[in-house]
């Protein structure tokens, strides 16, 4: 059982950037891959990044590449998605997601999600 609990959101200007954190219950975090996804109002919930259990591996969606980092210390049971150049459009409900095994960028693959963090960007 994995348990997530997201954090960082928060209001900012057009261009700025936001860090926002997802910290893990349980052991064997590190054998999770670890996504986030977001939904804004009105609209169906889209892929943004993932992580694979190492870290090694990232993806990310076109909309955010470039812009957005993902990453993660197994260390601290946390995975990280450092926003930069933020666009009025990245306005959304952000989650992580926790799947055990490879990457995806498909909600349904994953088991365990957070409650989500509010980000929204003013123009």
């Amino acid at each position: 059982q994995v348990q997530l609990v997201e954090s960082g959101g928060g209001l900012v200007q057009a261009g700025g950037s936001l860090r926002l954190s997802c910290v893990a219950s349980g052991r064997t975090f590190s054998s999770y891959a670890v996504g986030w996804f977001r939904q804004a109002p009105g609209k169906e919930r889209s892929f943004v990044a993932v992580i694979t259990w190492s870290g090694a591996n990232t993806y990310y969606a076109d909309s955010v590449k470039g812009r957005f980092t993902i990453s993660r210390d197994n260390a601290k049971n946390t995975v990280y998605l450092q926003m930069n150049s933020l666009k009025p459009e990245d306005t959304a409900v952000y989650y992580c997601a926790a799947k055990y095994g490879g990457g995806s960028d498909v909600g349904y693959d994953y088991a365990y999600w957070g409650q989500g963090t509010q980000v929204t960007v003013s123009s």
